[in-house]
């Protein structure tokens, strides 16, 4: 055992040596190539010397990355973390300014500016070797994943033994989009879960496609997976009137009071209560280590809460932290170029995605599939039951250039790796785990509703009121019908000019949008509103908006039918006449009648809810929003995320051969997976429930 212990000791010294002299030579060749960078003094130095000075300075480098380096990280938690980002470059020049200054040679002279390039350089080349030399040495690329991952746990895992559970979410990859990744060979590691080809080992996983809820969007998705309730979200975005504010899932307070709520109605802490993480979610699950989540990102950072300290996981590696922020600059330029080139090739549908939208991408790409990462590999390796992690990346990209165009499938390869990354970690682990990979729901291609018929739904909603649109609203087509439908209504055959036509009294109404999801509330009137009442007040809205040929169904609340679905052409069916196969609901597909029913029953649902047209042919809906990929509502392949699970687990679906039906029966389904891999729960007081809710 003491032979063995030596050896790595051995080992170890030998791969620093290495390090240090490939750093050493890299000093060298950047000093004979950068003209502000100097290892001599002004009257020349012996090669011996200069070389003695280079390794002077690459040792003080190294000593300093890997000592002071994690204190300025840590420093610097507060700081926004594309801050973060973007300061990596200068302290790691300055770290390197420093390096020279205390050489012990006396020599030494660097440009700041150069001294950032000098010092990006070398961590980069610093790492690879690195790694490299710990390929075929197993404890010496766990201690380096160690090194990437969050901070370990201070306790032993409550079951050892038994497998643990790692939750992968590919943010709004839908079903259709995996096989055929799949079969194009764009996710290897996918297909290889799947046997998926010839040469492949047998299946180890099932793939299960599952139906979401109206309000296909990941807000509702994730409260429903790791807090078992979507009760009472409609929409990505909603006014409520009571409170008079409007929700946004993806709002730090809105986020907490959504988790305070669920929590409320069941009663429980989330599916991540029992020795839990929770990495880059809008929502913590209840569990006792978080980063990157939004619900509690508004609160004072504590021991209990920290959120931020994911980024000191992996930004505590400079050499990380450097390959990030080249893939981040990488990453705008990619976009940059491939906006540019759809310009001009003038491709349709398109977005504009111009301003910052090239920075969010590139955070969502990278520096925040990077910080996930890095955090489950610790999580892996502190041995911890549960984890549930949320990438981004294809979703946001998809938004804006499409769920099937180049850009996208670029995006899942690199997810792909990513989980491949997961696996191979996972044989290093302490226990052994399964990985459960799945999403929150799809995205249905198609225009956006202005591209296509000139104006928004808020200008459609404020011309069917009567209310002043924009002039370029006022000389579209819609918006001269839906002023004819206004005339028409108040029996004025004549339009008025300027200021004579007056509206019914009362504050304009609030039009959002969550994807091709429409709400609309009026916030003068403190209750949901009735068809009855609309009708009053704005004769012409309903009909306006039922005959539009951009919009598929309303629904309104109803005195007569307590809830009426109305299409075009004077459509009405009352809600308990509402079915799948016939009226407008019939192109939507199986299951929207009773996703419409369920959020008629919301306390906070809109005064109307306007769901787009919808294509069966292809697929295409109508985004309220600027998007070409687009979820929130009903439709084509948003509302079909899937479900990859081991075989080894019991069937999402049970002995039913239908698919899993709305968020909260995924809940259910990932509870009962843990349950059968570690055991019944170990129940929560109510005061821990609270507290991780809060």
């Amino acid at each position: 055992m003491r032979g063995v212990r030596w050896r790595r000791v051995a080992s170890q010294i030998g791969r620093s040596i290495a390090v240090w002299a490939v750093s050493t030579l890299t000093m060298l060749v950047l000093a004979a190539v950068l003209p502000d960078f100097q290892l001599q003094s002004a009257d020349g130095d012996s090669a011996t010397r200069i070389a003695v000075t280079a390794a002077c300075g690459a040792g003080a480098f190294g000593v300093l990355s890997a000592v002071v380096w994690p204190l300025l990280v840590r420093l610097l938690l507060l700081v926004p973390a594309l801050v973060l980002g973007l300061l990596v470059f200068f302290l790691n020049g300055s770290l390197l300014l420093l390096a020279l200054r205390i050489n012990p040679s006396g020599r030494g002279a660097v440009a700041p500016e150069t001294a950032v390039i000098v010092a990006a350089v070398m961590s980069a080349v610093a790492s690879a070797t690195g790694a490299a030399l710990a390929v075929r040495d197993d404890e010496a690329y766990r201690r380096r994943l160690h090194r990437l991952a969050a901070r370990r746990r201070r306790s032993d895992p409550p079951c050892p033994a038994a497998p643990g559970l790692v939750f992968v979410q590919l943010d709004g990859v839908g079903h259709d989009v995996l096989v055929d990744a799949v079969q194009e060979g764009l996710m290897p590691a996918v297909a290889c879960l799947l046997g998926a080809g010839d040469g492949m080992p047998p299946a180890t996983h099932r793939l299960t496609p599952w139906r979401t809820d109206w309000s296909s969007q990941t807000g509702a998705s994730q409260l429903g997976i790791l807090h078992g309730s979507t009760f009472d979200v409609p929409a990505f975005r909603w006014y409520e009137k009571d409170r008079g504010e409007v929700m946004v899932c993806n709002r730090p307070t809105s986020a907490a009071e959504l988790q305070r709520r669920a929590v409320l109605r069941t009663g429980e802490g989330g599916l991540l209560t029992v020795d839990g993480a929770s990495r880059g979610n809008l929502f913590s699950g209840g569990a006792g280590e978080q980063a990157l989540v939004l619900s509690i990102a508004t609160r004072r950072r504590s021991r209990e809460n920290r959120s931020r300290a994911g980024y000191f996981a992996y930004f505590s590696d400079p050499a990380g932290a450097v390959r990030t922020v080249l893939s981040f600059v990488a990453e705008v330029a990619r976009e940059i170029g491939e906006s540019t080139r759809a310009r001009l090739r003038g491709q349709r549908p398109r977005v504009r995605r111009g301003g910052l939208y090239p920075l969010v991408r590139a955070f969502a790409t990278v520096v925040e599939r990077d910080v996930v990462v890095a955090a489950v590999m610790g999580d892996m390796l502190a041995g911890r039951s549960a984890v549930y992690a949320d990438l981004v990346a294809y979703d946001e990209v998809a938004h804006h250039s499409g769920p099937r165009s180049r850009d996208a499938e670029k995006v899942l390869e690199r997810l792909d790796r990513c989980l491949a990354l997961l696996q191979r970690v996972a044989e290093h682990a302490p226990r052994p785990y399964r990985l459960v990979v799945l999403s929150d729901h799809g995205q249905s291609p198609g225009e956006t509703f202005r591209a296509r018929y000139g104006l928004t739904l808020g200008d459609l909603v404020r011309a069917g009121c009567g209310l002043p649109v924009p002039r370029r609203a006022e000389h579209t087509h819609s918006g001269a019908e839906a002023r004819a439908a206004v005339r028409a209504a108040l029996r004025r055959p004549v339009e008025e000019k300027d200021g004579q036509h007056r509206p019914a009294p009362g504050s304009a109404p609030i039009v959002l949008a969550s994807g091709n999801l429409g709400l609309i509330s009026f916030p003068d009137v403190p209750h949901r509103m009735t068809r009855e009442e609309i009708d009053a007040r704005h004769p012409a809205l309903l009909t306006t908006l039922a005959n539009h040929p951009g919009i598929g169904f309303l629904l309104v609340r109803s005195e007569e039918h307590d809830g009426v679905v109305l299409g075009a052409h004077g459509a009405q069916i009352p809600l308990a006449d509402l079915d799948d196969e016939t009226g407008p609901l019939a192109r939507f597909g199986a299951g929207a009648a009773d996703a419409v029913r369920r959020t008629h029953s919301f306390p906070h649902t809109a005064d109307i809810m306007v769901n787009s047209a919808h294509d069966p042919a292809d697929g295409e809906v109508l985004a309220f929003e600027e998007q070409i990929g687009s979820h929130g509502g009903l439709g084509g392949a948003q509302s079909h995320p899937f479900l990859l699970s081991p075989l080894e687990l019991s069937a999402p679906a049970g002995d039913r051969e239908a698919a899993p039906a709305g968020a909260e029966q995924v809940h259910r389904v990932l509870r009962r997976w843990l349950r059968e891999l570690c055991g019944p729960e170990v129940p929560l007081t109510a005061d821990t429930v609270a507290e991780r809710a809060a």
